[in-house]
């Protein structure tokens, strides 16, 4: 699989889907860190802290919408 940036949001998307299920839980950011992201998806915490940051939602949405008006071009 080529990496792209649709790619590597989707990966962003998936880690905090992971973080937001446990942390409603009421879990510590290190607990979730350590036991559900590094061996999962092998990154460090400040990658990891990185990543929480990001619009993700906002950028896929305009990669949707740039890849559909792409395609109704032709």
């Amino acid at each position: 699989m080529a990496y792209n940036k649709n790619n590597f949001l989707q990966r962003v998307k998936e880690i905090n889907e992971v973080y937001k299920e446990y942390a409603s839980k009421g879990w510590f950011n290190e607990y979730i860190f350590k036991n559900y992201i590094r061996d999962r998806f092998h990154i460090s915490r400040a990658t990891f802290y990185n990543y929480l940051t990001i619009p993700y939602e906002k950028e896929l949405k305009r990669i949707q919408q740039q890849k559909a008006a792409q395609l109704s071009f032709f």
